[in-house]
Formats: C-alpha cells, structure tokens, sequence
C-alpha cells in the first residue's frame, strides 16, 4: 500500500468515526420521512395535473359534440329548405368535428389511464409512508428511552464522560490537598527542629553570641544600677567605711612592706 493510499484509508476511518459519532438515528429518520413525504407530494401533484389535463379533453370533447349536434340540426333545416349546399357545408364540418373528437376520445382514454395508475401509486405511496411514520416515531421513542437509561447507568457508574471529568477533577483537589498537608507537616516539623528560625535572628550571630549578648546587656544594667545608687548616698563616698580601710591596707603592697619590716 503506498503513502498516499494510507493517508486516503487513515482519513477515511477517521472521517467515519466522527460521522458515526455525530449522526443521531433520530435526526436521520425524520430526514428520509421528510424526503418521503416530498416525493408523495410530487405524485400527488401529478396526479392533479393528469386529472386537469383530462377534465380540460373532456370539455373540448363535450363542445365539439354540441357543435355537431348543432350541424346536424342545421343540415336537416338546409334539407326542408331546399338547401342542400348548404346541409352538404353543415355535415362536412360535422365530418371534421367528428374526427376531432374521435382523436380526444383516444387521449381522454389514455389520460384516465395515467390517471388510475397514479392514483394507485399514490396510495401504495401514502400507505408506505404512513407505515414509516409510525415505525419511525416507535423507534425514536425507542431510542430516547436507551439513550435515557443508559446516560442514567453511566451517571450512577461514574464511567460516563462527564462523570469522569468530575472524577478526575475530585483526584486532583485530593491530590493537591495532601501535597499541601505534607508540605505543613514538613514545616512545622523545621520549625521546632530550630532549622527555619525566624529571619532577623539570623543578624543577630549564633547561640553563644547571642548568650554573650545578654550577660553584657546584664552587666551594663547592674553597673548604671549600682550608679544610681552611689549617687543617691553621696556620704558613702565621703567618709568610706572601717572595712573599705583595712581591705586597702591589707593590700599586697602593704604586706610585702610588713615582711620585709
């Protein structure tokens, strides 16, 4: 099978997949009932029209009869009257009406004979359509009531198109909501492990730094401390005690100098 072969066959198939799945039988049925009953039309309209063409032969037929009716009449006159031109004239026109009406007479036989047998056609016609109607209409009925139960099992299944999209939609937000449960966990388990501290203790140096940090904070805090209170007792510093006397001469100074005294 060549290329261009494939390509004609995989074009073909695919051409009739997509009809397949967008003809609805419905759809169809009433279609070939509408082109039915289109042609019944048709034969209906022949049939008046052969029914006119026989009904316009028949009143020519009945004049020409009455005029040689009447030129039988004239003739007889022409006789009494010693006229016998003149009857000799009537009945050679009664002549030529005769053979006038003979030929009408063969083509009303003809027309009455189209006539009944599309009439018959007709009504074979109309009787198949109407059977087709009512087969047409039971299987409409018949299909709405399938499509109807089967969308009603897909929709209680859950294997039905739009059912599925909601299947698979519930997946994904089921999906999503775990991935963002774990992803909680996941901090919440660094932030007591001390992994994830918060940001602006990052300027602020490690553990040891900051412990350092606070016992000289602490130191700075006693000492201005103990300043206020100096300076709230100025006879303190004045007139120091016996204590502050005997620690300073006790000082190493002063015990070398007794040692060597």
């Amino acid at each position: 099978m060549s290329l261009w072969q494939r390509i004609t066959m995989l074009f073909k198939t695919k051409a009739h997949k997509a009809l397949d799945r967008a003809e609805d039988p419905r759809e169809t049925l009433d279609y070939s009932y509408q082109r039915q009953t289109e042609l019944l039309a048709k034969v209906r309209r022949g049939v008046a029209d052969v029914a006119t063409s026989r009904k316009r032969v028949e009143i020519q037929v009945s004049q020409l009869e009455q005029q040689s009716a009447k030129l039988t009449e004239q003739a007889q006159k022409a006789l009494e009257m010693n006229r016998e031109d003149l009857a000799r004239e009537a009945l050679t026109r009664k002549s030529g009406l005769t053979t006038q009406i003979a030929d009408l007479q063969g083509q009303l036989t003809q027309l009455q004979g189209e006539e009944e047998k599309l009439t018959l056609a007709q009504q074979r016609l109309a009787a198949k359509v109407e059977s087709f109607r009512t087969r047409k209409e039971t299987i409409k009925a018949t299909y709405t009531a399938a499509e109807a139960q089967t969308r009603i099992n897909e929709a209680v299944s859950g294997i039905g198109e739009e059912m599925g999209d909601v299947g698979l939609a519930i997946q994904r937000a089921e999906d999503k909501t775990a991935q963002m449960q774990a992803r909680a966990g996941a901090i919440d388990e660094l932030i007591a492990s001390g992994a994830l501290d918060d940001v602006s203790s990052l300027s602020r140096g490690d553990d040891i730094a900051r412990e350092l940090e606070a016992m000289s904070s602490q130191a700075d805090v006693e000492a201005e401390l103990a300043a206020l209170k100096g300076a709230s007792r100025p006879e303190a510093i004045e007139a120091p005690p016996s204590g502050d006397i005997l620690a300073e001469e006790t000082t190493p100074e002063a015990v070398e100098q007794g040692e060597s005294s």
